[in-house]
């Protein structure tokens, strides 16, 4: 068990730091020197949205990442809704450190929100009003895989923080999930 544990702990640890080798044959799609640039347009869908009972609703979604004239920042806007005008948040992705795939969405009235770019991930976390909230992009192709998945920010599970056969056990906290948002968008110019 003690073994078992080491070696599934390393592998998280090792998930964080391990590089992998480049296939040359397979490149991806895009890289992070070429963010946001590559992912310049408009992207429509349907956005669904997930409670523990299934589908609740589910509604237009648009995304139009598109240059400024300054060039550490882009509009980033989300309409949702067939009300361009209403259902439209106009944000700005701001660019703070290419080489650390490190960006902020400025929403413009006060709030910022951290994001970060991992090979064709960009994703964000953070909390409101007592939840934890992952907001992940992933382009694919002429498409962006648009997913939030909001839960309770206070644990539902504390579990481990013992010792075990000589072992120091880490508490681990499971939180809940409460609503997972997904679309899939497609570029459509």
């Amino acid at each position: 068990m003690k073994y078992l544990f080491l070696l599934f702990f390393s592998g998280l640890i090792g998930c964080t730091t391990a590089q992998l080798p480049i296939d040359k044959e397979k490149q991806p799609i895009s890289i992070e020197a070429s963010f946001p640039e590559s992912w310049a347009g408009v992207y429509r869908g349907e956005l669904e949205i997930y409670t523990a009972t299934g589908l609740q609703q589910s509604v237009e979604m648009e995304l139009e990442i598109a240059s400024t004239d300054r060039v550490d920042r882009w509009i980033w806007a989300i309409t949702y809704g067939p009300d361009s005008v209403a259902g439209r948040r106009s944000y700005e992705l701001v660019v703070v450190d290419t080489a650390k795939g490190h960006y902020q969405i400025d929403e413009k009235n006060s709030i910022v929100l951290e994001a970060f770019l991992k090979d064709d991930f960009f994703v964000s976390r953070f909390s409101v009003m007592g939840n934890l909230l992952d907001c992940t992009y992933e382009k694919v192709a002429d498409e962006i895989i648009f997913t939030i998945v909001m839960g309770k920010e206070s644990a539902l599970l504390d579990t481990g923080g013992g010792v075990m056969e000589g072992d120091t056990i880490p508490v681990v906290q499971a939180y809940p999930i409460g609503v997972v948002q997904r679309g899939k968008l497609k570029r459509i110019f």
